[in-house]
């Protein structure tokens, strides 16, 4: 049975969901693709700290075990920031691997740098990990775009502001409340600020944008506001008169081809398709010249549904495009 090896890096809860998925459905796999999937490398910063036991895998804290093992076909990125992930996926690229990565901060900036490098070294990259969590939304924009045009595309990206949302609504809680219950759900990181001041949403939005119109407007010119100053009150005042805030990023082409983008809490109606999205979920609205409007919901963040996204990016690339990959 040929074998496509791999090498993850970073081992928090992404990269961590990702090792159990791919040994949990190995044989799932194996069955539906002809292929085993053998994690080979995972890169930490600390290999003394007690980690989950790994089979047939090595920790390393050096990229060059990776970057330097010809065997490695394909590695999955889960590292926070900017710095040192593009560096590695770039690196990663040059050595001919084929690339995945849930990491949206780096992506929404280098994004299109990095697509531009792996088409001219006939690579792959996936990056549905990087949006809506486990909303297929990556997949199905392209999908569309292949006979379609999009038009607009607005959504709630960002699970962790729409948790508390719903939690101020329904319970009363203050918005401070609600983050302490969202940071021990796990659904806040210990610094929430681009969840809850709208960077977050707003970055996912700039991927999709580059996705779907190929490039994104001016960072500028794009109002990014967050959920940081609302309060219970506000959200009873608007359950009043049968309304939610909803946290919506949205971007469209306006009548003179320039794109238009906005980031921010809005009042909506018992008739929009967001108004019924509560807790952590993601919902994304695809508007299209042919098909009309896609509305598509899923969970927006955590191990496994960031982890699913990167493993159905990975069965893409095998089914998609077998003869790419040189298996060991």
């Amino acid at each position: 049975m040929p074998s496509i090896k791999v090498a993850i890096l970073g081992f928090g809860t992404v990269g961590e969901g990702v090792y159990r998925i791919l040994q949990e459905k190995r044989e799932e796999i194996k069955i539906s693709t002809g292929f085993t999937v053998d994690v080979v490398s995972i890169l930490v910063k600390d290999k003394a700290k007690e980690r989950l036991p790994i089979t047939g895998a090595n920790y390393t804290d050096d990229i060059q075990d990776i970057l330097g093992n010809p065997e490695i076909d394909v590695v999955f990125e889960a590292i926070v920031g900017e710095e040192p992930a593009y560096t590695y996926l770039s690196d990663a690229i040059e050595k001919g691997c084929h690339i995945i990565t849930a990491n949206k901060k780096m992506f929404a900036k280098h994004g299109p740098a990095l697509l531009k490098h792996a088409e001219f070294r006939d690579v792959k990259v996936g990056f549905e990990a990087t949006t809506a969590g486990g909303v297929p939304i990556i997949r199905t924009v392209s999908n569309l775009l292949i006979g379609d045009r999009i038009k607009r595309i607005q959504g709630i990206l960002n699970g962790t502001s729409n948790f508390i949302l719903t939690k101020m609504r329904d319970e009363g809680f203050s918005f401070k409340s609600a983050l302490s219950l969202a940071q021990q759900s796990g659904y806040a990181e210990a610094d929430p600020a681009d969840d809850v001041n709208g960077t977050d949403a707003f970055r996912k939005l700039m991927i999709l944008s580059t996705l779907a119109f190929g490039r994104q407007p001016d960072w500028e010119d794009v109002p990014v506001v967050g959920i940081d100053h609302l309060e219970s009150a506000d959200s009873n005042d608007a359950s009043k008169v049968d309304l939610r805030y909803r946290h919506v990023a949205d971007i469209w082409e306006d009548e003179k081809g320039k794109l238009q983008a906005t980031v921010g809490p809005v009042l909506i109606g018992a008739d929009h398709p967001l108004f019924n999205i509560d807790g952590v979920d993601n919902a994304v609205i695809v508007d299209t010249e042919y098909l009309g409007s896609l509305t598509l919901v899923g969970p927006g963040a955590g191990m496994y549904p960031t982890g699913s996204a990167m493993i159905a990016d990975l069965l893409h690339i095998i089914r998609q495009h077998e003869a790419v990959l040189v298996p060991n």
